[in-house]
């Protein structure tokens, strides 16, 4: 498990950005370590890590799923996410339009919200 985890820890840094790993390795406490190190080896070291599909599509393919769930701020980190993925503005408006018909028009209109704001925090113009 400790290289499972330690690849995890590369490729979360590379997606999310060592800021965003650093402040949630900070933060973490006894209670959500086992939480912590589940997600980093689980998501990032089994799932992430793989090369079968590229960080742009994994990208597109996160923030379907997390919109469709309704996860917003989860949407949020990933669009952020993207800049360092390579999936574009346009990238992300297609899996909203996949959304849209495969899970739900209200899901994927709160989405484009949160993407929208998201986006101009980050100074990109959509």
């Amino acid at each position: 498990m400790a290289e499972r985890y330690d690849d995890g820890m590369k490729v979360r840094r590379s997606v999310l950005g060592d800021a965003h790993v650093d402040r949630a390795e900070a933060a973490k406490t006894a209670f959500d370590v086992p939480f912590q190190d589940l997600i980093t080896e689980g998501a990032w070291g089994s799932v992430w890590s793989r090369d079968t599909i590229s960080k742009r599509e994994r990208s597109m393919l996160t923030i379907a799923l997390l919109a469709a769930l309704g996860h917003w701020d989860e949407v949020a980190m990933h669009v952020r996410a993207s800049a360092n993925t390579g999936a574009s503005p346009d990238d992300i408006r297609e899996a909203m339009l996949h959304v849209a018909i495969y899970a739900g028009v209200p899901a994927a209109n709160h989405a484009l919200k949160i993407i929208k704001e998201t986006y101009a925090e980050m100074g990109v113009d959509t």
